[in-house]
């Protein structure tokens, strides 16, 4: 009898063994094949691709998505700007085309 649960006892510990390492493995497959999330750093474009809202023409402004020639002109008119922030918080532009080019201008100070 003795025989019969230790035999037991070692199956069964054999079994959880196999289970576990069958799940870490699973989850190291997963881990490696998961791409990182993007955070919004990451997706903002390097400092020297934006464009500075304070000196850009009026065409650089009008090629940005949502910016036309009255939006250009009111960035220029509002000029110089401390914050890109400073676009909406002034009421240049609304905050709609503002989350269309947030991530590709930047206000430089000089």
């Amino acid at each position: 009898m003795k025989n019969k649960n230790l035999i037991a006892r070692i199956l069964f510990s054999l079994f959880a063994v196999a289970l576990l390492a069958t799940v870490a493995a699973a989850q190291t497959k997963s881990a490696k094949s998961a791409k990182p999330a993007k955070t919004e750093s990451a997706m903002a474009a390097p400092a020297a691709d934006l464009l500075d809202i304070n000196s850009a023409t009026k065409e650089q402004l009008d090629a940005l998505p949502g910016i036309g020639e009255a939006y250009s002109q009111k960035i220029i008119d509002g000029r110089p700007y401390a914050k890109k922030t400073d676009l909406t918080r002034k009421k240049v532009i609304p905050a709609a085309t503002y989350a269309k080019i947030k991530d590709k201008i930047i206000a430089k100070q000089k």
